[in-house]
């Protein structure tokens, strides 16, 4: 019995592979809680928008769809450490966006700034580690440290409980056809990816390190 395997995240976070399926759509679908929040920032005095997106220990998904909106004035991830105080702080460029722009739009991937939130430990049945709700956390936050008109939005499952796009729909076919063929070659422990643009066949303990 042959296994051949498929890139199968949203987060597009496997190793030496260009994008997993579903990425590209999650990150259009993303838009729409964007430009809610966008709207909602700029139609109240001091507004500020904040949207929370999948992505656990990567922040793909919040990155590639702030830098795709336009609006985003801040984006939060997992990969990079921040600082909610002093003058290089979340808080005071919030303020300082606040007095300049009047409104602030906030986007953050659900594992960002997981040492400023108190989770309940241990892991769920996926085997994940459970997280502190950062999204909540830090609209209470604002409140608290300036006068602000907070929006929260979080879309959750709705980025990838949906109908695929173009791109996905044939990234899928292609990836779909290549890991049958991959197993009629007498190939196993693979899986199928774009790799500078080639389709190829990776060792699945490689990507997987």
């Amino acid at each position: 019995l042959n296994g051949v395997g498929v890139p199968k995240t949203i987060d597009n976070d496997i190793l030496h592979i260009d994008k997993t399926f579903g990425f590209d759509t999650a990150v259009e679908e993303a838009q729409k809680a964007i430009q809610a929040a966008a709207t909602e920032a700029k139609s109240a005095l001091n507004g500020v928008g904040v949207v929370k997106l999948m992505g656990r220990q990567s922040g793909f998904i919040a990155m590639n769809a702030s830098l795709a909106n336009g609006e985003v004035d801040v984006c939060l991830i997992p990969e990079v450490k921040f600082n909610m105080e002093g003058p290089s702080g979340v808080v005071e460029h919030i303020k300082h966006l606040l007095a300049t722009q009047g409104h602030a739009v906030v986007v953050l991937a659900e594992g960002a700034g997981q040492e400023y939130v108190t989770s309940a430990g241990g892991t769920d049945k996926g085997g994940n580690p459970i997280l502190g709700d950062i999204g909540p956390w830090i609209c209470k936050r604002l409140k608290t440290e300036m006068p602000c008109d907070v929006k929260y939005i979080d879309p959750t499952y709705m980025v990838r409980g949906c109908v695929a796009n173009a791109h996905d729909s044939i990234y899928c076919t292609v990836l779909g056809q290549n890991a049958v063929h991959g197993a009629f070659a007498g190939f196993t422990g693979i899986s199928v990816g774009l790799v500078n643009a080639h389709t190829v066949y990776l060792p699945i303990e490689r990507i997987i390190e």
